[in-house]
């Protein structure tokens, strides 16, 4: 199933979104620095691409860069003066995206913040950069509850969060797993059903990256 689903993925990537020379140097940088082959697909991308489009999103909040590729897809987006957060613990990773940013044209719309993203949120609280309009989680699993807290906290009503990872290849379905990623996911998902303020669902995907899923929400109030 994974080669068929490899197969359609890049039938539809090339027909809806079609990759370019500055996404292409982007994860070919990212695999000569040896960062992790986690980034989004080009259609997931597009995704990301679409709810910035669809929202009206001049704020963005994204909760783990990686090398800045799913940060290229969303600034792309923006429209006149939008601005991206995106917050990254690792230093290697922050080097290599911020070089990927400055090489496809779009570094001048995102602030890259090198910290902990559990340390970077209450620092962005406390200077007023909220409210955000959309907010992307992509980063360690285990702390998606806490993410979770933070994104409301960052929002405002009509405020989109989207959160990557959460099917996990099916195992988030298995109450007893050992896995702290899944028990994080588990967590994150009991938090996002129980929250009056929440309106969410999830969407299983499957493709060049597997079987996984996003978890979408909007804020209610």
């Amino acid at each position: 199933m994974q080669d068929l689903w490899t197969q359609v993925d890049r039938y539809f990537g090339d027909l809806l979104a079609p990759s370019d020379d500055k996404l292409e140097s982007t994860l070919a940088a990212n695999k000569e620095a040896g960062l992790p082959s986690i980034d989004v697909s080009r259609l997931q991308g597009k995704f990301l691409e679409l709810l910035v489009r669809i929202s009206g999103a001049r704020r963005i909040l994204e909760i783990g860069t990686l090398g800045g590729y799913s940060t290229i897809w969303m600034a792309r987006a923006l429209p006149e003066g939008g601005r991206i957060v995106t917050l990254e613990a690792k230093q290697r990773h922050a080097e290599v995206a911020r070089a990927n940013l400055e090489n496809a044209g779009v570094l001048d719309r995102v602030d890259l913040r090198l910290a902990r993203a559990i340390d970077s949120l209450p620092k962005l609280e406390a200077s007023g950069a909220g409210p955000f309009d959309l907010i992307f989680i992509d980063a360690d699993k285990p702390s998606n509850p806490e993410y979770l807290a933070w994104a409301l906290k960052l929002s405002r009503p009509g405020t989109v969060i989207v959160t990557d990872n959460v099917v996990r290849e099916g195992k988030v379905i298995d109450p007893v797993s050992d896995d702290k990623d899944v028990q994080g996911t588990r967590r994150f998902a009991e938090l996002l059903a129980a929250e009056p303020r929440l309106s969410a669902t999830v969407l299983q995907t499957v493709g060049t990256k597997g079987y996984d899923g996003f978890a979408l929400a909007v804020v209610l109030r």
